[in-house]
């Protein structure tokens, strides 16, 4: 059995305690263990401080740049045997296990494109200007600049257990562009991937000393010790994340807290899109993928969907037949096409929150009962069925999030400021999808709906077949929602620096400025 370790201050160590035991979800087998208690976190927070902050601010935009393709060439390269963890360790299909540990490697490669362009534009300065600059007074030659320069701190990153790649390399990519050195801590029940990964980055040498540094374990007292110029980004449970953000130090000194939550997304029918239609089609297949895909553990998949009354009958049975051929069960089994969820707790709490969404409304497929996985022992593995409920309208549909293969479905008026209503219902969202050839409906909706959601996908028929998925999040778009969603932002290209960076205006004689501070080629 695998012994994962923790590597800090540029050394690999065992905590302390009883340790904890991750499992393969399709057949509870022991993968891996863990002891994580008594680590030397603050000796590590001191390391980033005194050696990797140096490191990383010595570089320029171009060089942090070749840094991350590096990064990404090395992980390539052990692709195949990450990918296998992936479906072992967290019960991924093969596909799903691509749409982790491909998204990881993508998106450092993506912020390597992004330190290209900003080299390109900025040459060796390390700090971004911020719009042009501003003539104060009648005096044309006193002017003010915003920029934006390095704040030299740490980052925190605590991520969850749904995707172990992907989330903690997405945070990395953006913190090593900005020159932040990071310590990152995976969710311990599928840490097996990122142990393996930043293992391989160690042990290829591509990593400045101090750079990042791995958590496998608690973070102890680490964040009672952060200071106001440190970071602390985390993906996961509300109320974990309420929890983080009250820490008193945090508080007191003011340092930056982003967090990304729960989140009850929806996709919206427009009332003009017929049953039956290549939009209809298309609305169908987009809600079916997010339910299954990573078993429906992505925090972009589809909860709700929004269909206008005369439709929900069709739109209810067309989607219960296109998930007929799902098939559940051990992804390394022949035929498999949806997994387990990760743990029992997800199991458990998934079951019981189908019952609680079917108090308010019916079952149309699946339901509460544990099923048995094919090519998995009898009774072992977590895994539930695809679940659809028809809910006519309640509290716990537009309150819960049901962490699995699970969405409901909901009737409404067909009226734009309606759906954009029951969005808003959610209390803050990353992502929401609607469907319609009807501009002026479309607008409408956009327009009411932004408010409450961090990204937006208007399908029509000129873009339905070219878009991306609603639950694909792009490293040039930003990645992040209001409310119950956290209030945090990530990604979106040259904006994901900016939560590492500091905006100061600059006030003083225009040609200062303008040689040292601003009227350059760079532009955020």
């Amino acid at each position: 059995m695998v012994r994962l370790l923790s590597y800090l201050s540029g050394s690999w160590l065992s905590g302390e305690g009883t340790p904890s035991i991750l499992v393969d979800p399709s057949t509870e087998e022991p993968m891996a263990q863990v002891q994580g208690g008594g680590l030397p976190v603050l000796a590590a927070l001191d390391h980033a401080r005194r050696v990797g902050l140096p490191a990383l601010s010595a570089l320029s935009f171009g060089e942090r740049a070749t840094l991350l393709q590096s990064m990404a060439k090395v992980l390539h390269a052990q692709r195949e045997a990450l990918l296998d963890l992936s479906q072992q360790n967290g019960g991924n299909t093969r596909g799903d296990a691509k749409f982790d540990v491909d998204g990881a490697i993508g998106t450092l490669s993506a912020y390597a494109a992004v330190g290209q362009e900003l080299a390109k534009r900025v040459g060796e300065r390390r700090f971004l200007t911020d719009s042009a600059a501003i003539q104060l007074t009648r005096e044309a030659r006193y002017v003010g600049q915003h920029v934006y320069v390095p704040r030299p701190g740490v980052a925190v990153h605590i991520n969850a257990f749904n995707f172990p790649a992907w989330g903690t390399f997405e945070k990395v990519a953006t913190a090593f562009l900005a020159g932040v050195p990071v310590i990152t801590k995976p969710a311990t029940a599928t840490a097996l991937v990122t142990f393996r990964m930043v293992e391989i980055l160690v042990e290829a040498g591509v990593l400045p000393a101090g750079s990042l540094q791995l958590i496998c374990g608690g973070v102890g007292e680490l964040l009672d010790h952060l200071g106001p110029l440190d970071h602390l980004a985390f993906t996961g449970g509300s109320s974990t994340g309420l929890l983080l953000r009250s820490n008193r130090n945090l508080l007191r000194n003011a340092a930056r807290v982003n967090v990304e939550a729960d989140s009850l997304n929806a996709a919206v029918l427009g009332p003009d899109v017929a049953p039956g239609s290549d939009l209809w089609r298309t609305m169908v297949r987009t809600v079916r993928v997010d339910q299954t895909q990573k078993t429906g553990q992505k925090c972009t998949a589809i909860r709700r969907v929004f269909v206008p009354e005369a439709h929900l009958e069709a739109f209810g049975a067309d989607l219960v037949e296109a998930l007929d051929d799902v098939v559940v069960g051990n992804p390394l089994a022949n035929g498999v096409t949806m997994g387990p969820v990760s743990t029992a707790t997800q199991l458990r709490d998934g079951l019981a929150g189908i019952e609680r969404l079917a108090a308010e409304g019916r079952v149309l497929r699946g339901g509460s009962a544990r099923v048995e996985g094919v090519g998995a022992p009898a009774g072992k593995g977590y895994f539930m069925q695809p679940t659809v409920l028809e809910v006519a309208d309640g509290q716990a549909v537009h309150e819960l999030e049901v962490f699995g293969p699970v969405v409901s479905l909901i009737p409404y008026d067909g009226s734009a400021p309606a759906a954009a209503g029951m969005i808003a219902r959610g209390q803050g969202s990353l992502v929401s999808t609607a469907a319609s050839d009807d501009r002026s409906w479309l607008e409408t909706f956009a327009l009411a709906s932004a408010p409450y959601l961090g990204r937006m996908l208007l399908l029509s028929k000129q873009v339905a077949e070219k878009a991306t998925p609603p639950g694909m999040v792009l490293p040039s778009l930003i990645h992040g929602g209001p409310g119950r969603a956290g209030g945090g932002e990530e990604l979106g290209g040259e904006r994901g620096l900016l939560f590492y960076m500091q905006r100061t205006a600059i006030a003083g004689d225009r040609v200062i400025i303008g040689k040292h501070f601003g009227e350059d080629k760079a532009q955020v």
